[in-house]
């Protein structure tokens, strides 16, 4: 096995300096591609923007999807019953009212709105980041499973997610 302290500085190597990536087929170069989606809501809810993704993944890896803000979230869930959505929000309010709700009176991150700590509280619970298998171009999701960006602001957003495929 190769490790990184094995390889030479990257000013000095060449693929044919290392003969076990060669003959692996591959280089240290990555072959990486990446693109950022941007996915407008208007209020809290899932936003599913699976068919967005499954159009551009190509090749074989692991997808990494990544939101670039601290007041949402990522999920793979179902999407055959959009009650599944609507229940999943109604929880996550429940369980993180916004501060005008007298159980969330110690909190003092207020003065951007009442949605917004529990916004951040919301998506510090929930994934930030997912991982996907992709095969021959396609996604390895179940038959009901869709990719949903979750927002957790009252407001409307223009929100980014950067996807990376080696």
């Amino acid at each position: 096995m190769l490790t990184l302290s094995a390889m030479p500085p990257l000013n000095q190597w060449s693929p044919a300096s290392d003969k076990s990536l060669v003959k692996a087929g591959r280089t240290r170069k990555s072959q990486a591609v990446q693109k950022t989606f941007q996915i407008s809501t208007n209020g809290p809810g899932l936003y599913e923007f699976t068919r967005d993704v499954r159009g551009w993944v190509q090749g074989d890896g692991l997808l990494t999807l990544f939101v670039r803000h601290t007041s949402c979230s990522l999920l793979i869930q179902e999407n055959a019953d959009p009650e599944v959505q609507t229940d999943l929000h109604n929880f996550f309010h429940r369980l993180v009212p916004p501060t005008t709700d007298p159980s969330l009176s110690y909190l003092t991150h207020t003065y951007e709105g009442p949605d917004d700590m529990p916004a951040h509280i919301k998506a510090a619970m929930m994934p930030v980041s997912l991982s996907i298998p992709v095969s021959n171009g396609q996604m390895a999701l179940g038959a009901w499973q869709g990719i949903y960006l979750f927002e957790h602001r009252n407001r409307p957003h223009t929100r980014q997610v950067v996807a990376h495929l080696p």
